[in-house]
């Protein structure tokens, strides 16, 4: 279950309350359709109940919202995507610091929004249950080897959202 109140306080300022459309997709991409699963979508969100599948089993889902245009108008501008560093020894480094200094004046003083994802699967960083010392706007993304339990930090690429000037 994606419930819209929930996701929306998750990610402040990203989602509009009142979207006209949603888009449910299983991690690796597939539609429930192509997964076999049987869903609901309703204006509070997307359900797959295990009893109404014919195996029982639910695949894991990531959703996405469309909105009014008066909220996705030029509120925001996306910068490209950056990997500068890959997982170390010690964690995989995405900050937004390293990333202005090294692409200087790509990316604004002050982002208002950030989007991560692994670079292996193109699925939200939020979705890999790793544990980030830092995934913010002001911050970038910081994935410490020693926070995972057990295992390792992916590789990540990270873009900011930036005032439309």
């Amino acid at each position: 279950m994606e419930n819209l109140a929930k996701i929306v306080r998750r990610h402040p300022g990203q989602i509009c309350p009142d979207p006209i459309d949603i888009e449910a997709r299983t991690l690796s991409g597939l539609t429930p359709e192509e997964a076999g699963d049987i869903i609901k979508i309703t204006d509070r969100g997307f359900i797959c109940r295990k009893r109404d599948q014919p195996d029982r089993q639910c695949e894991d889902y990531k959703v996405r919202f469309s909105c009014p245009l008066p909220y996705c108008g030029d509120i925001v501008c996306w910068t490209n995507w950056y990997d500068r560093d890959d997982p170390s020894v010690t964690s995989d480094w995405e900050t937004l610091e390293d990333l202005q200094s090294e692409n200087p004046g790509e990316i604004c003083q002050e982002p208002v929004y950030i989007q991560t994802v692994s670079t292996h699967t193109l699925s939200p960083a939020t979705y890999t249950r790793e544990n980030f010392f830092v995934c913010n706007a002001a911050a970038g993304l910081i994935c410490r080897q020693k926070d995972q339990m057990p295992g390792t930090c992916r590789d990540h690429k990270i873009r900011f959202g930036c005032p439309c000037r």
